[in-house]
């Protein structure tokens, strides 16, 4: 006997990057549920577990704009400046960044290395 199920298969984010791995509920910029919310990037999200309105969402990540490479939103992952950047593409094109990013990217930097010692 057959067995039909309606269910449709959980899809999942895992970020290339740190291994962060989450269910999401929509891929794009305009989140289910929204009126006038409309992001700048397309990208992962999952409804908000702790908030029981339906349109309160959380955006677990995105596309590298360069290598296509998918990251979660963490910050040793990924930057979003205009568009959004893996951290390996952000090492590789820093000095394309504005000085302004570079300066706290090297704070950041500083401030790790402070807590590793």
């Amino acid at each position: 006997m057959e067995h039909n199920t309606t269910e449709t298969p959980q899809k999942t984010f895992t970020c290339q990057l740190c291994g962060l791995t989450s269910p999401f509920t929509y891929y794009g910029q305009k989140p289910p549920n929204t009126r006038a919310i409309v992001l700048l990037e397309e990208c992962f999200m999952t409804k908000d577990p702790f908030c029981p309105e339906k349109e309160k969402f959380l955006v677990l990540g995105s596309n590298c704009s360069l290598c296509s490479m998918c990251v979660c939103v963490g910050l040793d992952c990924s930057l979003f400046y205009t568009k959004r950047f893996c951290m390996q593409c952000v090492n590789k094109h820093l000095d394309q960044f504005p000085h302004q990013i570079q300066a706290e990217l090297a704070k950041k930097r500083q401030s790790s290395q402070a807590a590793v010692s």
